[in-house]
């Protein structure tokens, strides 16, 4: 995948949990999993903006470009 997905790290360095950032933010805990775990197809920009605040963090300390580019068979 071309976008890594940090939000484990931000989470321990936090000292804060899935549950109680999915309680603040929002979302269940299975769509959380499924990011933390970098499975996710997309996320809503709402999403994160909750993320990021709650975490007190940017988006570029969660999400990061790792310079590849990723094929998807799914677009026309």
């Amino acid at each position: 995948m071309a976008i890594r997905v940090y939000l484990e790290d931000i989470l321990k360095e936090r000292g804060m949990t899935g549950k109680e950032l999915c309680a603040l933010v929002g979302i269940t805990e299975a769509n959380l999993s499924i990011l933390r775990s970098g499975k996710a197809k997309g996320i809503r920009f709402h999403t994160v903006n909750r993320i990021c605040y709650y975490l007190h963090c940017d988006v570029g300390d969660i999400l990061k470009f790792d310079g590849e580019l990723e094929e998807n068979d799914d677009e026309a």
